[in-house]
């Protein structure tokens, strides 16, 4: 245990020293003129932006908008993505006779899908909405799918042998044997639910960090643009965190 706490505390200072050097040669390449500063500000005048923004500006509404949008779309895409899982994953003719189609939609891009989603939904929050949720939607699937599919043979035996049905047996033994790979498609699809929420935004003209990012962009806005790319990254890391630590909980039974 100790030797773990060590490993831990070496890689978070690791990290750490990365991040310094990091925000060190962004300050020394704004301050020695290598960018003009209108295009790159200093890491000073974006953390300026960043809590003038937060505590009396605009950008705390921009980002509860991001984060609702985020959320709404992933909860949706898990859902779905956890439900045509276990469905398709339980059964070896459905694996068989839709994985193609699957092969066929997955590579999509969220963004390529945009244009039918605006001629369906127009310019609204419910077209970034169905867009979030369908870019997401993949790696919850495919985790679920993957999962049931990777059952052990002796367990669909024993249901067979207890004569459980299809829906017994992918809450009882196909869902429990999948939690690992959907917990991990479930991290997955919170990142791009994000990205898909800020590109939305950008193309629809939605409130949110993604129409803040563009309007600063726009103007010349240099540090309001940074404080919101770094507020981006600052959601996703917290995100990821939060899911790291649930995935670790629920899955303590696995540790020996």
């Amino acid at each position: 245990m100790n030797l773990r706490r060590l490993d831990a505390a070496t890689g978070a200072l690791s990290s750490l020293s990365l991040l310094a050097a990091f925000i060190a040669l962004w300050w020394f390449a704004s301050r020695s003129g290598w960018v003009n500063r209108a295009f790159l500000p200093s890491p000073a005048d974006t953390a300026a932006s960043l809590v003038q923004g937060l505590a009396g500006g605009e950008l705390l509404g921009y980002t509860g908008a991001t984060l609702g949008r985020m959320l709404a779309g992933w909860v949706l895409a898990s859902a779905l993505g956890i439900a045509l899982g276990a469905l398709i994953g339980s059964s070896q003719r459905a694996r068989t006779w839709i994985a193609p189609t699957l092969e066929f939609i997955r590579p999509l891009p969220a963004s390529a899908v945009m244009p039918l989603a605006i001629a369906l939904f127009g310019l609204s929050g419910g077209m970034v909405l169905a867009v979030v949720a369908f870019g997401s939607m993949w790696p919850v699937l495919l985790a679920t799918l993957h999962g049931l599919a990777a059952v052990h043979p002796r367990l669909r035996e024993v249901a067979q042998a207890l004569q459980m049905g299809r829906l017994s047996f992918i809450t009882q033994i196909g869902l429990p044997n999948a939690m690992p790979d959907i917990l991990s498609g479930m991290r997955l699809s919170m990142t791009v639910s994000l990205i898909v929420s800020v590109v939305g935004e950008m193309i629809a003209s939605q409130n949110g960090l993604g129409q803040a990012i563009l309007l600063a962009a726009r103007s010349f806005q240099a540090s309001e643009l940074f404080a919101g790319i770094v507020l981006l990254g600052a959601i996703g890391f917290a995100s990821n965190a939060v899911l790291a630590l649930a995935e670790r909980r629920l899955l303590r039974w696995q540790r020996p």
